[in-house]
């Protein structure tokens, strides 16, 4: 490449030059490179592109201008000089952003030109002083010491003031690991503090939070680049999770890499809005504006929300949809759709049934012993249908409250739990710890509870519609493909539930009282309803009529409406385009339309005119292949074909396709970012976590250039 950007610029006198020396001493003006080579989308640095070559040139120019007809040559630079002008882009690239932000504030847009020439030479720039060069190797030490911090979860702070006695100073962990580097050896930290009093802080609380955000920013720059560069993304959240004390929302994207893989990756947390019209605006402004990224190119959003939250996150997707028409609003695979619908229903007692449902799963995963006695008051009930005793006893070993059959196995399992957490609460042995007796007791009458019977056995037999098609939503492409074409009769099912809802609903309440007889469990209305009643209480009012009115309408209402939502003409358009997997392709006979449904990504396309002529190739290719060779079975594989490029419009289309949220990460590694997200949520306490040493703990593995972070806070942080 040097010897392509040597030979453009028609400079003979530096073809003996080697890439080594021409990468250090010589310099080419950005103005030679069109638009499309220079990426300045990030406000840290202004890169070339991979296959950047400089093309444009004024080769006449210097013939009118006798002052040009002798050249320059640019002097080779000293390594203080190479410093500096490093240090220079950074300065320009900080008042880049600077000026940005003035702009913005004004609602002023204005162009800003750039002067340049081809022979132009760097201007000398006064080398750093000795004590520059120590105070940023000082501040390299404090980030080295920070983005250690974060990727081994080391929380800043140490112990408590509670915890020392009075007149004992402690060192939070930051200060104590800064101590253990000047003790081992770290000359410059040495000379900058060893005339600090030994009870002040080295590096302040406002000083640790600037370097942590700046550390965070430049990680996730990393992050962002490579999304950019693939163009298009998708956006997908968490549940709303506790950072100090504050409700945060966890933001993970997926793009398609360089190398064709798909993959998940964390990029921060968002500060979550009780106002859902708020956290719509704050959403989009943090994305766009703050992380840069354009949402014209995002295809998918989705949102993997708690109970209370489902109808919130809706708007945000709507607000979203109204302006971004192309980011279809879809489920995400990792969540069943079961347990999604479940969490959306906007019904109190099912919020209240998730929750409590959560608690138990918890309690018994989290003592062994616990387990051992379900497992015996299991074999006991189960003595005539011994395999199903030993699949629920496997069952309560894994986490089976995000099943797709989640209610169908409570309602099985519910007669144990009791009776476990009744002989634990009521345990005379003392074989548990008080906090295990007290739950055990809670939760035993939760569980027992009429309006907890109730609302699991209807919403077990409402979900029973939709269980095998979410569980299609979550197996093989081919799966996915067809599962599309089934939801018109999940949706008929559904109508005609609700036509004749009296007579299902009395079927399920019958199943209920049967149930609440079985464990005991009185037949009533629910107190807090008849509390709230006590002078208008009507007394025709019965049991039934009232779960009806409140549960069993009400959800299979919501259920089919959310279905209509989230399986929109757009988003079942895109999956109907899974016929391009050619596994699926073979098992419509190689019988497929794509062209037909892939008009709403035709500005995706490179060469949008040649798509059906393409599509016929492509056909054809794996209708008439060798008979050794074996049809590509999801997208994963079919965009690491070797000949895929010869397709360019089947790539395009195949990219777009595994974007959305609903298709999941075919290969694991690639979606590690919600795992380490869920594993830094389990490992850290909820007082200890931070959104900036997260960020550093989940992406690790990312590369960080630490002159840039220090370059940056000074430029930010004089």
């Amino acid at each position: 490449r040097c010897q392509r950007w040597v030979e453009n610029c028609r400079r003979a006198d530096l073809e003996d030059k080697t890439p080594d020396q021409l990468n250090k001493h010589y310099r080419l003006c950005a103005k030679h490179f069109e638009t499309s080579m220079i990426c300045r989308s990030s406000p840290y640095r202004t890169v070339l592109r991979d296959n950047a070559v400089p093309t444009i040139f004024d080769l006449t120019s210097h013939l009118n201008n006798p002052h040009s007809r002798h050249r320059k040559r640019i002097k080779e630079l000293s390594e203080d000089e190479i410093r500096t002008l490093k240090q220079q882009k950074i300065d320009e690239a900080f008042e880049r952003k600077q000026a940005s932000q003035e702009l913005n504030e004004n609602n002023e847009q204005s162009t800003v030109s750039e002067e340049g020439g081809e022979e132009q030479e760097e201007k000398a720039v006064k080398p750093l002083t000795l004590e520059e060069r120590e105070y940023k190797d000082y501040l390299k030490s404090l980030f080295e010491i920070l983005i250690l911090m974060g990727k081994q979860n080391i929380p800043l702070d140490g112990h408590s003031i509670d915890e020392l006695p009075e007149g004992i100073f402690a060192s939070d962990n930051f200060q104590a690991l800064l101590e253990y580097r000047i003790n081992g050896g770290d000359e410059v930290l040495r000379k900058r503090f060893e005339m600090i009093a030994v009870n002040l802080e080295y590096c302040s609380k406002m000083e640790q939070k600037q370097m942590l955000e700046i550390c965070e920013n430049c990680v996730r720059e990393e992050t962002l680049r490579e999304v950019r560069d693939s163009h298009f993304f998708s956006i997908v959240t968490d549940e709303v999770v506790d950072i100090a004390g504050e409700e945060h929302l966890p933001v993970l994207v997926r793009f398609v890499d360089d190398s064709h893989n798909l993959r998940e990756e964390f990029i921060g947390f968002l500060p979550y809005e009780a106002d859902p019209e708020i956290l719509a605006v704050k959403f989009h402004t943090t994305i766009t504006e703050k992380w840069g990224l354009n949402m014209e190119y995002c295809r998918g959003q989705a949102y993997i929300v708690s109970s209370g939250f489902a109808s919130k996150m809706k708007v945000v997707a709507t607000r979203l949809l109204e302006r971004y028409p192309q980011a279809v609003y879809t489920l995400c695979s990792s969540c069943a759709l079961n347990v999604w619908l479940a969490k959306s229903i906007p019904v109190v007692g099912v919020s209240i049934a998730l929750g409590t449902i959560e608690e138990v799963c918890c309690l018994f995963n989290q003592s062994p012993q616990l387990l051992v006695e379900l497992d015996k008051t299991i074999s006991a009930l189960f003595l005539d249908n011994e395999e199903r005793g030993n699949e629920l006893k496997k069952i309560c070993r894994s986490q089976w409250t995000g099943r797709h059959d989640t209610f169908e196995i409570l309602v099985d399992l519910l007669q144990p739990l009791v009776l476990c957490l009744d002989a634990v609460s009521s345990d005379l042995a003392i074989r548990y710890n008080n906090f295990i007796i007290g739950r055990a007791f809670v939760l035993s009458t939760a569980l027992t509870d009429f309006d907890f019977i109730v609302t699991v056995v209807i919403m077990k037999n409402i979900l029973s519609f939709t269980r095998a098609f979410g569980k299609n939503l979550q197996g093989q492409t081919s799966d996915v493909f067809f599962a599309a074409g089934s939801l018109t009769a999940v949706l008929h099912s559904l109508n005609e539930v609700m036509e004749n809802i009296e007579v299902y609903h009395e079927f399920w309440f019958e199943e209920a009282t049967n149930l609440a007889t079985k464990l005991d469990v009185q037949i009533k209305l629910p107190g807090k309803f008849r509390r709230a009643q006590q002078e208008n209480f009507d007394p025709d009012m019965t049991s039934e009529n009232y779960y009806k009115e409140i549960l069993s309408v009400p959800a299979v209402e919501h259920i089919v409406q959310e279905l209509k939502d989230i399986f929109s003409e757009q988003h079942l358009k895109a999956l109907k385009c899974l016929s391009l997997v050619p596994s699926v392709m073979g098992q419509l006979k190689f019988n497929t339309s794509e062209e037909h449904h892939a008009d709403m990504f035709k500005n995706d396309l490179p060469n949008p005119d040649t798509l059906s002529a393409e599509l016929h190739c492509w056909r054809i290719k794996w209708k008439h292949r060798g008979k050794d060779i074996e049809l590509p079975a999801t997208i994963y594989e079919a965009l690491h074909l070797p000949d895929i490029k010869f397709f360019p419009n089947v790539y395009a289309l195949l990219k777009v396709l595994c974007l959305l949220p609903v298709m999941k990460v075919e290969n694991e590694k690639y979606g590690i970012g919600r795992k380490r997200l869920k594993a830094y949520l389990k490992n850290t306490l909820t007082e200890q976590r931070s959104s900036n040493l997260a960020l550093l703990n989940i992406n690790f593995d990312i590369k960080h250039d630490l002159d840039l972070m220090v370059d940056t806070y000074i430029k930010l942080c004089p």
